[in-house]
């Protein structure tokens, strides 16, 4: 953007512009992100208990939501953990220099992401290797780390984020599903994929190994921005322009996560419900 400006300029103005660019270029360094959020979970009309949990720190500026699976509620205990353990994480004031030193080109706030999750992971396969009736419990992950004028995000799974700017709204993660690898290959069509029975059978998750690698990315961040972490008892029943109407009817996020919840239970979800909204704001 700034060489498209100084290209379009005249040698007269060309000082003036660069003292332009100087201050643009400082305003925009010193410029700093908070947010603002809400979140809720339901256990729906089929389910006889919800395996979903979610936690953000606005202080930290991190926000999680997993979905868990297992028996006899192992999946409640597996998606708990894994929020509480990347929430503490977090609370300890990591090193950023001893995480980054793993591999430099990844970004700070991703590769503390990563590293909290795979502490999570550890503790889930510890309490399912102790525990033989917790045996095989794991958990989906979507979590959000703000940043200075950036967020990352690292997931396991199909919970999903979606980023609502300007009035459009883009999934910014990929299911990790034996549905979506098929459409990866091309073997599926996005819309048979939506209606294929292999759609919520998922291909990676946090507390089936003892190791794991979560799918990480970082975005830029606007003042306005309003992310959307939810797991798939939302997403495959919520079509993205009824989501888009829905954010866009209130500045109330917690009204926003009741009336998104409420519409998945309307159109017919059957399973757990839970979404956390995230607005970012320039402090």
């Amino acid at each position: 953007m700034e060489d498209e400006y100084l290209a379009g300029i005249d040698v007269g103005d060309l000082t003036n512009s660069i003292l332009w660019l100087q201050w643009h270029r400082s305003w925009r360094s010193q410029m700093r992100f908070s947010a603002q959020a809400a979140g809720k979970t339901d256990v729906g009309c089929v389910r006889a208990n919800n395996e979903d949990n979610f936690g953000y720190d606005l202080e930290r500026q991190i926000f999680v939501l997993c979905d868990g699976m297992g028996g006899e509620a192992a999946g409640e205990v597996a998606s708990r953990l894994a929020v509480n353990q990347i929430l503490a994480y977090f609370m300890s004031d990591p090193s950023i220099v001893e995480v980054q030193s793993q591999n430099q080109v990844i970004p700070e706030s991703a590769c503390l992401l990563r590293s909290a999750i795979q502490v999570a992971n550890r503790a889930i396969y510890e309490e399912a290797v102790a525990n033989p009736k917790r045996r095989g419990m794991g958990t989906t992950v979507v979590a959000v780390l703000l940043a200075e004028d950036s967020f990352s995000v690292a997931h396991l799974g199909d919970s999903r984020l979606y980023r609502i700017r300007e009035k459009v709204i883009e999934q910014l993660t990929a299911d990790h599903s034996v549905a979506m690898e098929q459409v990866r290959r091309g073997l599926l069509t996005s819309e048979e994929a939506a209606h294929s029975h292999m759609q919520n059978l998922i291909t990676r998750a946090l507390g089936l190994c003892d190791t794991v690698e979560p799918e990480l990315g970082t975005h830029s961040a606007r003042s306005g921005d309003l992310l959307l972490l939810c797991s798939d008892g939302f997403s495959r029943f919520v079509p993205e322009k009824r989501t888009l109407e829905l954010v866009s009817e209130s500045n109330d996020l917690q009204h926003c996560c009741e009336s998104l919840i409420e519409t998945a239970k309307r159109l017919g979800s059957d399973d757990n419900i839970s979404c956390v909204l995230v607005r970012i704001v320039t402090t």
